[in-house]
């Protein structure tokens, strides 16, 4: 069954791997994000299973007004990936730039949040659609410098979860996808500032998760029989795992 499926962040990484499974499944995206230049290029690389839709999830005006303004056969949207969202700097807390917090805060809460009472509505009115919020392993296994992204991604899953106790008895289903090590995507050289040797340092050696795969983990969620709700899941590389407690040792 065709779906009309929201996927903001869609210019590069997971956003851009999200669009390209789903229109090859047969579905039609509606694919988000700043950088025009990019959605355009999905747009000619998948056809007209793909709308190019320029939006940001920081502009709270913009999104509250977005799905009223897409063409008319858009607008009843069965799927929304909350994707779109960035790590910034992986400094210590007390040498944080403020600035970057607040970013991160305004893209991966406030941002999922504004987009999701956007769509939520029109769900409710129709009794069916698939919530997909992309949380993180980070929002469960603290680590130096993970601070305020992994709050955030932490807020993520919890809201995904509060969202299943409101929506129980309805045909809604809320996953919050929380992925390791994923290489192949923008995630490092943003945090990084653009640094190429330091983002590609973090894979050194390691294989990680692609967005392909985590596109493929989208997917078979979605594909899932429609009284199946997956809460959360987790996903890792094998070449990773959850670390042992730190222990600091005097010499």
């Amino acid at each position: 069954m065709q779906q009309t499926i929201l996927v903001t962040g869609a210019t590069a990484g997971f956003g851009a791997a999200f669009a390209r499974r789903f229109v090859k499944d047969g579905h039609r995206v509606i694919a988000t994000g700043r950088r025009v230049e990019r959605l355009d290029g999905l747009a000619k690389e998948l056809g007209e299973g793909l709308l190019p839709a320029p939006l940001d999830v920081t502009d709270a005006g913009a999104v509250a007004g977005f799905v009223d303004a897409l063409p008319a056969g858009w607008r009843e949207i069965d799927v929304l990936v909350n994707n779109a969202g960035l790590a910034l700097g992986l400094g210590p807390a007390w040498e944080a730039d403020l600035a970057e917090w607040d970013q991160m805060v305004a893209t991966n809460i406030s941002g999922v949040i504004h987009v999701t009472r956007a769509v939520l509505p029109g769900m409710v009115a129709r009794d069916r659609g698939v919530i997909l919020n992309l949380g993180s392993i980070a929002g469960t296994y603290p680590y130096p410098g993970g601070h305020v992204y992994g709050a955030t991604k932490a807020f993520v899953e919890q809201f995904s979860l509060n969202l299943r106790a409101d929506l129980v008895g309805k045909n809604i289903r809320v996953t919050s996808i929380e992925p390791g090590m994923v290489g192949g995507s923008e995630f490092s050289a943003v945090r990084f500032k653009g640094d190429e040797k330091k983002a590609a340092d973090v894979y050194k050696g390691a294989r990680p998760l692609t967005p392909e795969d985590i596109a493929e983990t989208a997917s078979w969620i979605i594909g899932l029989p429609a009284h199946m709700n997956v809460n959360r899941i987790e996903l890792m590389p094998v070449c990773q795992a959850s670390a042992p407690l730190a222990i600091k040792r005097k010499e």
